[in-house]
């Protein structure tokens, strides 16, 4: 018996994250699987609590394993250990998250290797997570360079891309060149989709390609999204007006525990008070906003310093969104080992994802609209990210009946800003 389930075992291991498990806790887990025969789920079920067990610190599966001493027959003793260790696993889950101090782990892809190599085509798409679910803006998205240097602990890049290799295209700047680009049309193109816009400066020439390219094209909004303060480069040469530079803010508590390798929160509004100094427009992405004990008071000192920092005139828009994933983004995250808490929340089924219950988010995205003055409600273009339109209307008092809609009213902000801010390089 023990030999033909050691040879069962070995099948039913590989579709689990049982290899990913540390050396106690798998060893462990093993131990159970043969004394309670595991199925493939069962071993599905244990290894995927006990690697979210290990990520969040605490007890482990070893400490949290029910005790099994009792009279019951073998099958129903295995259903109810299972059924308790869930029970008690999604517990935790529901509970609010409480962060210790910093956190040592390093970023992912710590180390990781830059690949420069000739692509077929130029990476110009749309949005990766639109969907017909959510309200959405309907970004282009350009693929600058593919795959991150961070280690956020929520990202989906990864799951896109080769761990701990990044790629550069050695003919970016002459794709982008010939770009066909209708000069009577508006454009809104991103390129922090595929990675980080700035962690990278002006490697392989990326940031004076992209700034010749919006320098040539003014019907173009040109929006560079990054956790870096990496700006050196554009201090020294200052970008033309249609790029707009934007953060994603978090508490310094999420940065140090989920937002591995990026910058802190101090540097990076220091970098946008700077670029904003330069006379460009810049913008703040409050996505993904992170439920946890302290989060209220902690978000609203963010709120409170862009207020004191920045002239509504000088920001773009600001973002708000949660965390919303797909299952093998979930299984990406668990096959990184990170010690981190952003599975420990309630997932459920939100329009097709994974996400915050309902509830939870109205919350998060009210506080967060509600810290801002009436001026810069007024002023700034604030806008749900990701998120259903049934969103929109408790949240902001107002919604677009389309995405066409939202997509006008976004550009026609923007570009009312740039004007306002550099009126002599921007076409009409």
């Amino acid at each position: 018996m023990e030999n033909e389930y050691q040879l069962k075992f070995q099948g039913i291991v590989q579709a689990t994250l049982f290899d990913q498990l540390p050396k106690a806790p798998r060893h462990f887990v093993r131990e159970l699987a043969f004394r309670y025969r595991f199925t493939q789920q069962d071993l599905r079920q244990v290894a995927e609590i006990a690697l979210d067990l290990h990520m969040w610190g605490g007890k482990g599966i070893i400490e949290r394993w029910p005790d099994g001493s009792d009279g019951q027959a073998h099958r129903e003793k295995k259903k109810r250990l299972i059924t308790q260790l869930r029970k008690e696993w999604e517990a935790l889950r529901s509970a609010t998250n409480r962060y210790p101090g910093k956190s040592t782990e390093a970023p992912t892809t710590a180390g990781a290797r830059v690949v420069v190599q000739k692509k077929e085509k130029l990476g110009l798409g749309f949005c990766p997570v639109a969907s017909p679910r959510t309200r959405c803006c309907n970004l282009l998205t350009l693929d600058a360079v593919d795959n991150c240097g961070y280690g956020c602990s929520y990202c989906s890049i990864r799951s896109f891309f080769s761990d701990n290799q990044v790629f550069f295209d050695r003919d970016f700047g002459h794709k982008l060149a010939s770009l066909p680009i209708d000069p009577d049309k508006f454009y809104h193109i991103g390129t922090g989709q595929s990675s980080d816009s700035l962690m990278w400066g002006n490697s392989n020439g990326l940031l004076d390609d992209l700034m010749a390219f919006a320098a040539r094209h003014s019907n173009v909004i040109l929006e560079l999204k990054t956790k870096s303060a990496n700006i050196g480069h554009l201090l020294k040469n200052r970008p033309p007006a249609n790029l707009i530079c934007t953060w994603s803010l978090n508490p310094q508590t999420i940065i140090d525990n989920e937002e591995h390798g990026t910058a802190p929160l101090d540097k990076r509004l220091q970098a946008a008070r700077q670029i904003a100094d330069q006379g460009n427009i810049v913008g703040f992405h409050f996505h993904p906003i992170i439920h946890y004990e302290g989060w209220q008071e902690e978000y609203g000192r963010i709120f409170s310093r862009i207020q004191s920092l920045f002239r509504p005139d000088q920001v773009a828009m600001i973002s708000l969104g949660t965390l919303t994933f797909i299952k093998p983004v979930i299984r990406k995250i668990r096959e990184s080992g990170i010690k981190g808490q952003i599975l420990k929340l309630p997932l459920v089924e939100a329009d097709g994802k994974l996400s915050y219950p309902d509830e939870l988010k109205r919350e998060l995205f009210s506080y967060a609209y509600d810290s801002f003055t009436r001026h810069w409600k007024d002023s700034v273009f604030f806008y749900l990210c990701m998120e259903n339109q049934r969103f929109w209307q408790p949240v902001f008092g107002f919604d677009y009946h389309s995405n066409d809609a939202f997509e006008e009213a976004m550009k026609e902000s923007y570009l009312n800003k740039i004007r306002q801010r550099r009126p002599e390089t921007v076409a009409d």
